[in-house]
């Protein structure tokens, strides 16, 4: 059952939604951007906020062009947002909330999403908070910029700020600030707070955890699929070293001036990062997080051996996108500050992909339902522990408890330690570094839409295609 429910902030009234489990807020804005400019913290909204539906998602390459006949890209919108609308607009800096019902207050998770820092939005479908909830957890879904919106560097933004680019990872420490500031009023608890990502999103709490400034906003930290040393060629770059991108990119768009792009039309700019992508191979290094001396205050691979002293919680799956490095890399990082790491080696039902890249975000919120996969026992069960980890994790910074296997943490030893979610069972053991290997070699780490994984996804849907058509396909 669901209906309405009312809740005085120090921000003003709001109305979300009280369902059996839990209760809602969509779209709550914690902060007010223009263009190329960094954050501000929003203060009260005017009357009373309707937060009974998402807000608006940051314009991405999906704003004008969804891609789907390129089969990765079909694969993830599958996955993720099959039969949803979203409202792109570049007021998009708001906040999902889902809230315990009972007395508080309650441990907080504040979650990033992943897409490479060029997409992706909170209310895509596996985030969902309720399965959290019941296990005594407030989830906080946040939205940031990304792509140009969010990584774009010029001379002018650094002669008004004194820094330059990382609009994207600024949105997510205001995500955190007023997340700290503002909580108790939903019921949590702004003293034990951990933060959560997924690939682009765990990367992104991996640069706030390696900036001591950030000591004391947050308890725990939580990374799946995107912890750990980067190969020099990913590090962050130092942003005047990714200005020529950008320039280029204005002269792609035909702007003789910074002013200009300000005011160019957001769907173009996106049309024009794609056109930009055909010209050049290192747009994924230049439209992502940068050395900017105050978000990431110097070389990263410096940083990362003096991360903040706090609690650790690191996965990666047996076909991640950059298996088997990513577990390397975050076996290195787990040993060396006592993280709690877990190798998910359950295949997905329904093709070939086996456990692919994000993959284990529909499990750690109990969204099995919600996919077209046929998921079994095995798969639910496997759900329900790695939920509960999750929530003990956030409660105490260990994921141990009653009635679940026992996680021991990465140890010190030649390899690290890991809790292994397996076909049949969870216990503890190593990542299977041959076979993630062998899973590489044979899809490159990028899923894609195969015939059984259609056939299944047909039958069990019964849809005419797999996607919505796209606009002017109909």
């Amino acid at each position: 059952m669901e209906k309405e429910y009312r809740i005085e902030t120090a921000h003003g009234a709001i109305r979300g939604i009280e369902r059996d489990a839990c209760r809602i807020f969509l779209g709550v804005p914690f902060a007010r951007a223009g263009r190329f400019e960094y954050a501000q913290l929003t203060d009260r909204w005017d009357g009373e906020l309707d937060a009974t539906k998402p807000g608006q998602s940051c314009p991405q390459y999906r704003t004008v062009d969804l891609q789907l006949e390129n089969k990765g890209r079909l694969f993830y919108h599958r996955e993720f947002r099959d039969g949803q609308d979203f409202e792109y607009g570049e007021d998009c800096l708001n906040l999902n909330i889902f809230v315990p019902k009972g007395e508080g207050p309650f441990p907080v998770i504040i979650f990033f999403y992943g897409g490479s820092f060029n997409s992706g939005t909170n209310s895509e479908m596996p985030f969902a908070g309720e399965g959290l909830a019941r296990r005594g957890i407030v989830t906080v879904f946040a939205n940031y910029r990304v792509g140009i919106l969010g990584y774009m560097t010029h001379e002018a933004i650094k002669a008004r700020y004194g820094r330059e680019g990382n609009f994207g990872l600024d949105d997510q420490l205001s995500a955190i600030k007023w997340v700290k500031a503002h909580i108790a009023d939903f019921g949590g608890d702004p003293e034990n707070i951990t933060i959560m990502g997924q690939s682009a999103g765990a990367m992104s709490v991996q640069f706030l955890c390696v900036n001591q400034d950030n000591k004391g906003l947050f308890r725990h930290a939580f990374m799946m699929s995107g912890a750990g040393c980067f190969p020099k060629f990913a590090l962050p770059k130092r942003a005047e070293d990714t200005r020529g991108y950008w320039l280029q990119f204005m002269e792609e768009a035909g702007c003789k001036s910074f002013d200009e792009l300000k005011a160019f039309d957001v769907n173009e700019l996106m049309r024009v990062a794609e056109r930009l992508k055909l010209k050049r191979k290192d747009t994924q290094f230049m439209t992502m997080p940068v050395i900017d001396g105050a978000l990431i205050p110097g070389p990263v691979d410096r940083l990362i051996k003096h991360p903040l002293d706090i609690d650790y919680m690191i996965g990666y799956t047996n076909n991640d996108m950059y298996a088997p490095a990513l577990a390397v890399v975050g076996d290195i990082f787990g040993k060396a500050n006592g993280a709690y790491i877990y190798y998910f080696d359950i295949d997905s039902p329904g093709d070939g992909n086996m456990a692919f890249h994000s993959c284990d975000v529909r499990y750690v919120f109990e969204q099995l339902d919600s996919n077209w996969r046929p998921y079994g026992q095995r798969d639910y069960e496997a759900s329900e522990q790695l939920a509960a980890y999750a929530a003990n994790f956030a409660k105490y910074g260990d994921p141990n408890g009653a009635g679940l296997p026992v996680w021991k943490d990465a140890g010190r030893g030649p390899s690290a330690r890991v809790l292994r979610f397996g076909p049949s069972s969870t216990e503890m053991g190593k990542a299977d570094l041959a076979k993630m290997a062998l899973n590489f070699a044979k899809t490159g780490g990028w899923p894609v839409v195969d015939e059984l994984g259609e056939k299944i996804y047909q039958e069990r849907v019964g849809h005419g295609r797999a996607v919505k058509p796209v606009p002017g396909e109909e």
